[in-house]
């Protein structure tokens, strides 16, 4: 069981208290320990990636956006100029034509199960730009692909590589944002897997008009090449065991173990064992699959997420035929469509991130008593479930009946509209659950999503052949309507319930109120500052810290431990003491 004491002395949250040992690095062990913990040197450490510069957090966000929105520019790009592809490879079958563009998704739903745990033994940003380059590599090769198979080959392996960021890449945001901060760069991020795969069909649109096929791979890997040298420059590593690991072995290179008091030299996050990469990779290994096999939210967020995904897919791959063959457009001029999907997705996108941290904080204030809840991230869910079956329906039925273009453009904005409210909810929600293992809970989550992205555009021909525009589109609906309007009053109502049966989300963290006097702990507002004091964590904590006037103790507690109090003598005076957590 973990100790915490107090000290009279006026020190920040996270700092060693004065009774410990402190040793020549800088670091503090316990009395009567021959372990040194390792942790930040309190919460105002700037190598901790959630005290970086703003100006430092944006530009990880915006590099780690742009991973995730060049990779998907490529998985729809080919879409327009699969008419070229076929009839140079005598290319027969439908569904073989169908899956040259989303099998590249088929990539997305197998790397983040691989490089999600690979992100948590070699950090973040190696594993992000090594996956970088792999797409890249084999994004090359598709421009050099000699028949089917070898394209088809390529493109898997590329979007296996180009996956990394739907997995690591929210792993980042939870490292360097606070819970309060992270709606508008979850927002930011979570557009740019939808933002590519509508950009990249106009631009293949063009090129396939004005050149070959082979251009579309190879102007994607020109623009991948700048992305990955910004990488090298402004993407820093973000993942805190990782730092802390890398910190506990600078200590120990620098000092003598063996003569020394201290045997052992390990980070805070290792309290629970070690952090050996086999035993990292055997645990993280199994995590994703784990998330996704036991725990309820991750199940139904998934199903709804590849509700999303994979109703995205099909409109992206059917645009070029509905405008080519309904309205009679040249593939060029088809491709502009894809302007109204955009528009819908970027402006419910800003919109979406402009707001979701101000209610956020405004559920936190009135709701959550000051402590922030995953569920204040569902109210934008909300018109999301709403707008997209209707999307869906004026979409389909203005194709069907042949209605001015513009109305199935209108039909089509208002699909990215409720498409992204969702997504972003849900991304934000999965985020704020599973802060620690968010890699691995998007990768769970990615799973089945990418599976539906990949599904969807292979049945699409025959469906729409089978039952028109019309039908097939409310076929869309009535299953969005039945999985998505439900899911956030359940998730509203219960979801706090569910998780608080979760192995892995981030459990709210205790508030113990603690006497002065060694007495039974009282029931909060009735006592004086200098009687009764609140106990809480530092990751709970707001920012900025009033320290002086406070009347709340600041507990630095790593996840799950359990702790006991011992209060000092002149414990409870006007400035609180600030508690710190020593392990054993």
């Amino acid at each position: 069981m973990a100790l915490l004491t107090s000290s009279a002395t006026e020190t920040l949250p996270g700092g060693r208290l004065a009774e410990g040992i402190k040793t020549i690095h800088g670091s503090y062990k316990n009395q009567g320990s021959d372990v040194l913990w390792v942790d930040w040197e309190g919460p105002a450490d700037p190598l901790n990636p959630k005290n970086w510069a703003y100006r430092k957090k944006w530009a990880a966000t915006v590099i780690v956006s742009l991973f995730a929105f060049i990779s998907p520019v490529s998985s729809s790009m080919v879409a327009p100029a699969t008419f070229q592809i076929v009839k140079e490879f005598g290319v027969k079958s439908s569904v073989v034509e169908a899956m040259m563009t989303s099998v590249f998704v088929l990539g997305y739903g197998f790397g983040p199960m691989l490089l999600a745990p690979l992100s948590e033994i070699f950090g973040r940003s190696a594993v992000l730009q090594l996956s970088n380059l792999f797409y890249l590599i084999f994004n090359i090769g598709c421009g050099f692909a000699q028949n089917k198979g070898q394209l088809i080959a390529f493109r898997f392996l590329s979007g296996l590589g180009g996956s990394a960021p739907q997995a690591v890449g929210g792993g980042v945001l939870g490292d360097i944002w606070h819970a309060e901060e992270r709606g508008r760069a979850s927002s930011i991020y979570s557009l740019a897997p939808f933002l590519g795969p509508v950009l990249g069909p106009i631009c293949g649109s063009w090129i396939a008009e004005r050149s070959t096929w082979r251009w579309v791979f190879w102007s994607t890997s020109i623009v991948d090449v700048a992305i990955q040298v910004a990488g090298l420059f402004f993407l820093k590593e973000t993942y805190a065991p990782y730092l802390l690991e890398k910190k506990a072995n600078r200590i120990i290179s620098n000092m003598d173990l063996e003569i020394g008091p201290i045997k052992q030299v390990r980070s805070v996050y290792e309290t629970k064992g070690n952090r050996h990469w086999k035993d990292v990779f055997r645990k993280a290994l199994i995590r994703p699959f784990a998330l996704f096999a036991y725990e309820p939210i991750v199940q139904i967020l998934s199903l709804y997420m590849a509700l999303i995904y994979g109703i995205f897919y099909l409109y992206l791959t059917t645009i070029p035929a509905i405008f080519t063959r309904t309205y009679g457009m040249d593939i060029g001029i088809a491709g502009l469509n894809y302007i109204a999907l955009g528009i819908g997705l970027t402006g419910a996108s800003q919109i979406n991130a402009r707001y979701m941290d101000r209610v956020y904080i405004w559920l936190k204030e009135r709701r959550g008593k000051g402590v922030g809840e995953p569920e204040f991230r569902l109210p934008s869910m909300v018109p999301g479930t709403i707008i997209l079956p209707v999307g869906l329906l004026l979409g389909g039925w203005a194709a069907q009946q042949k209605f001015h273009w513009i109305v199935t453009d209108i039909g089509t904005v208002i699909v990215g509209v409720g498409g992204i409210l969702t997504f972003q909810s849900i991304q934000a929600y999965v985020l704020d659950t599973f802060t620690l293992h968010a890699a691995s809970a998007l990768a769970a989550t990615s799973l089945l999503r990418s599976f539906a992205g990949f599904g969807f555009p292979l049945f699409a021909p025959e469906m729409y052949a089978n039952l028109g525009y019309g039908k097939g589109g409310t076929v869309l609906a009535c299953a969005a309507i039945a999985l998505g309007c439900p899911t956030p009053f359940l998730l509203w109502f219960y979801g706090k319930k569910i998780r608080m049966m979760s192995r892995y989300a981030r459990k709210p963290q205790r508030q113990l109120y603690v006497s002065s006097k060694h007495e039974a702990p009282k029931q909060p507002g009735t006592a004086e500052i200098a009687d009764q004091l609140l106990l809480t964590t530092v990751a709970d904590a707001p920012s900025p810290i009033n320290y002086r006037r406070s009347s709340v103790i600041y507990v630095h507690v790593p996840t799950d431990q359990e702790v006991s109090i011992r209060l000092s003598k002149g414990y409870g005076e006007h400035k609180p003491a600030i508690l710190e957590m020593a392990p054993e």
